[in-house]
């Protein structure tokens, strides 16, 4: 029976720590059938109950949802890209009927039209009501779907935030469209385009038609990238492009990097502690997350403040530090640095003494503390 109740217990847990699909089956009355879902809930959605997760919906969801949400879930496993809820729509061989659009506008029309309203006025409004959302939606398609997402730009306000556009099949006028369009949106937009040299050959060409054309928009707020993967079919980009694109959009999200901290924080203009305010602040108003700053950015802020000698970014980045971890050593260690570069030796030794009891952090140990306490003590004969 022991055996039996450990086991019960194993598997649990390891269903927490597992992302979770659900399969549902949506009633639509735009499109006046049901449509079958598949939806990824991240790690310990269960258990974080205040949090909330930008939206990752994949239309093709036959083939296209696991190489997605394997992404997600791995991605946001080491914090480069955000826990997201991912959303996949099954279509199946309705997928033509889903982008129909008119031969004389190019535009959605019947059953497109149908489809464009079931996701932005059916499908999102219901996800949103019945999971802890951000406000933050990428749209994922490819092909004759990578076309189809294009067109939530010329709404009003425009339903997602983020495009993934592999290899499109785009309609007629799109290459030109899409580029007048882009200087038009006033929300930030992520636009990411891929191909491959063995793409299907109409697409590959009119894919960097749109290339060419979007990578001379001036706007402001339009994040542009773009992938020409070699040796690539039509089919394989997918498995390329992705994990690309999720990199590229959430590039502002990840941990400070080594190349982040050559490049930006040891640039000698940057002031490191409002660097880090306003990193997490990027954080917040693109995706309407406000996380815990953390550690290993609340480090590399600090190593830049002391190889700089800004004492008082240092100040103030170990008052961040120890507001956020008041269990932990990280801020006393930075605060009793800047009273020792700043003259005041007491100061420091009391602050390093005091933090005795505290959690070590990352290389900030208790006897690091404890004997640098010392040492000014020696030094100073306090």
């Amino acid at each position: 029976m022991k055996k039996l109740f450990l086991l019960i217990a194993f598997l649990f847990s390891f269903q927490l720590l597992t992302a979770q699909i659900i399969y549902e089956t949506f009633q639509s009355e735009r499109l006046g059938e049901s449509r079958k879902l598949k939806i990824q809930l991240p790690r310990n959605y269960d258990t974080n109950e205040e949090k909330v997760y930008p939206i990752v919906l994949v239309l093709d969801a036959d083939y296209l949802f696991e190489p997605v949400a394997g992404n997600v879930d791995y991605f946001s496993y080491w914090e480069d890209m955000p826990e997201s809820i991912v959303v996949g729509v099954m279509q199946g061989d309705k997928r033509y009927d889903d982008g129909y659009y008119d031969d004389t506008n190019f535009m959605p029309a019947d059953s497109g039209a149908a489809f464009f309203e079931f996701l932005g006025l059916e499908l999102m409004p219901y996800i949103d009501e019945q999971y802890r959302t951000a406000k933050f939606i990428i749209a994922v398609g490819h092909d004759y779907t990578a076309n189809f997402i294009n067109y939530y730009l010329f709404k009003d306000p425009i339903l997602f935030n983020g495009l993934i556009v592999l290899s499109p099949d785009l309609a007629p006028m799109m290459e030109s469209r899409i580029p007048e369009r882009i200087p038009a949106i006033e929300n930030k937009l992520f636009y990411y385009l891929a191909t491959g040299t063995d793409d299907i050959q109409g697409l590959r060409e009119s894919t960097n038609v749109l290339n060419n054309s979007l990578k001379g928009v001036e706007a402001k707020n339009f994040n542009y990238y773009f992938d020409d993967f070699q040796d690539a079919t039509h089919y394989s980009l997918v498995g390329r492009g992705i994990p690309n694109a999720l990199e590229k959009i959430f590039a502002v999200y990840r941990p400070i990097s080594k190349k982040e901290f050559s490049d930006k924080l040891m640039n000698k203009t940057t002031n490191p502690h409002t660097y880090l305010v306003e990193k997490y602040q990027i954080i917040e108003d693109l995706f309407g997350l406000t996380n815990p700053i953390r550690i290993n950015d609340y480090i590399a802020t600090a190593t830049a403040a002391e190889k700089k000698e800004q004492w008082e970014a240092l100040l103030e980045i170990s008052k961040m530090a120890k507001k956020q971890y008041p269990d932990k050593n990280i801020g006393d260690y930075y605060m009793g640095r800047y009273y020792e570069e700043t003259g005041e030796p007491k100061k420091a030794m009391r602050v390093f003494q005091g933090a005795f009891d505290k959690e070590e952090t990352d290389f900030i140990t208790v006897d690091m503390m404890l004997d640098k306490a010392d040492k000014i003590k020696a030094d100073f004969g306090y």
